[in-house]
């Protein structure tokens, strides 16, 4: 088993100004009983360490190569709520890539669970592949919500590729990015993917945050793999831990939070002068949509 190259004390609890976080490595399996094994057994790793607050990839509970046509409600609720349970027994965040229903359409989306193993957020895919489009319906927010009081965002995916989603949210205050990945491409792509060719250094420097990247490795069904590379990159570039291409690995770092200044965003809300006005109201329209957006989906 792979575990991060970062080194970092174990204490259980998160002090003043900093979180202790990891981003899971994972395998999918082909059923959710044996997905949600895999993710017991990380999140004990995590346990274990210390940990806050962990990320786990895109669809976990499934697996990205399941058939979603024949998923329902009552699935989506069962496996959640075995993660829920998972978090109120390990005392820490958990947050989930998992499908979704919400009036009985289906999304990809991320599950926050509290230490007690409540649902504290939602959020929904808003730019999706062909092959989320299969299945899938786009969400209509930018991520927004609270880890132990620090606030952060996410991202899924393909959603890399739109900083906009982003920069709006470390406008309206987050510090941290969260980007559950689920990895799906032929053998040769998915090796000119690794060694960090992704762009995420850029995006935490010029957002001035934490980036935690949790990604599946491996095969992935229908002759697919994916890249690993799972890690943690600070505010300055500088990557705090990382994960192979091959195995399953915990990738744990401490943030120091007085770091994640959010300043570049920040300024950018003020200059040039004749735009403050209209990112003004788009922030405001962000923390409210963020607010109320997750409050419908069918969720335990």
């Amino acid at each position: 088993m792979a575990l991060s190259t970062a080194t970092q004390p174990t204490a259980a609890e998160s002090v003043p100004g900093r979180l202790r976080v990891a981003a899971v490595q994972m395998k999918f399996a082909t059923t959710i009983d044996e997905n949600l094994a895999t993710i017991a057994r990380l999140l004990d790793q995590a346990a274990r360490r210390g940990v806050d607050a962990v990320l786990l990839p895109e669809c976990a509970t499934t697996g990205y190569a399941f058939d979603f046509s024949r998923l329902t409600p009552v699935d989506v609720r069962g496996s959640l709520a075995a993660v829920g349970a998972m978090a109120a027994r390990r005392r820490m965040h958990v947050l989930v890539g998992s499908p979704v229903f919400r009036r009985r359409k289906l999304h990809n989306g991320l599950v926050v669970f509290d230490r007690q193993g409540r649902v504290s957020y939602c959020y929904a895919k808003c730019h999706l592949t062909e092959m989320d489009r299969k299945h899938f319906v786009p969400g209509d927010a930018v991520a927004l919500f609270d880890i132990d009081g620090v606030c952060v965002t996410s991202v899924i995916c393909h959603e890399r590729r739109y900083p906009e989603l982003v920069r709006l949210a470390v406008m309206a205050g987050a510090r941290i990015l969260f980007h559950p990945n689920a990895g799906m491409d032929t053998l040769a792509v998915s090796r000119k993917k690794r060694g960090g060719k992704d762009g995420i250094a850029t995006r935490a420097f010029e957002n001035a945050i934490y980036y935690l990247f949790a990604n599946s490795v491996g095969p992935q069904g229908q002759g697919l793999w994916s890249a690993g590379d799972s890690k943690i990159v600070g505010p300055d570039e500088r990557v705090l831990g990382l994960a192979d291409n091959r195995n399953e690995a915990v990738v744990v770092a401490n943030l120091d939070l007085s770091k994640a200044t959010g300043v570049y965003a920040q300024r950018g809300l003020t200059n040039p002068p004749f735009l403050a006005p209209h990112w003004t109201r788009m922030v405001d329209e962000v923390r409210e949509q963020a607010r109320k957006s997750w409050l419908a989906f069918d969720l335990p």
